[in-house]
């Protein structure tokens, strides 16, 4: 968590949670069942303590304990650009998986990078193998550990997300790759 967010406690705003721990909604969903669907929503105002309280009682200190388990797991499963291309320019045997949309794809792609679609969906879970490391990469990070949550539910055993995306690795690593903007 940033040394300069305020601290996460049970009073603090759903909101407020999911900044600081992106995985929250992910995390919550796989050991308690809550946000996944419209039934077990909740929203963005909603506090901790509040959505706990309506979900079984559960504990909120320990559920924030869980969160911020989670929030480490996610954070270890992150890549530095930097050390993508350390791997890369080494030679390292590895797979780069683009979940960007087609346009965006189309528009700017990392070299060596495959873009995910359902054919190719279907290439990964039937051909690659499970061992090999597998980096996930989107437009600017945020999407990419769902789709690691994903693979890793499939048996991959080493998949790592690039942190900040695709803008970061042009930020920081290929300059001459044009960067964009979402509207």
């Amino acid at each position: 968590m940033d040394a300069s967010a305020p601290a996460i406690t049970p009073r603090s705003r759903m909101e407020e949670i999911l900044r600081a721990y992106p995985g929250a909604q992910r995390a919550l969903f796989r050991r308690y069942h809550i946000g996944g669907c419209s039934i077990c929503a909740f929203h963005a105002e909603e506090t901790l303590d509040a959505l706990c309280a309506r979900n079984h009682q559960l504990d909120p200190v320990e559920v924030l304990q869980h969160l911020e388990s989670a929030h480490a797991e996610d954070e270890r499963m992150m890549i530095e650009p930097a050390d993508l291309k350390a791997l890369l320019d080494g030679g390292e045997s590895l797979k780069l998986l683009d979940i960007r949309t087609r346009e965006e794809w189309e528009a700017v792609h990392l070299e060596g990078a495959v873009h995910m679609s359902q054919e190719t969906m279907q290439d990964i879970l039937g051909q690659w193998p499970r061992e090999g490391l597998l980096v996930v990469h989107d437009h600017q990070g945020g999407q990419c550990l769902d789709a690691a949550a994903y693979f890793q539910g499939q048996g991959f055993q080493n998949v790592r997300c690039l942190r900040g995306g695709i803008d970061a690795w042009a930020r920081l690593i290929d300059h001459a790759l044009p960067r964009y903007e979402l509207a």
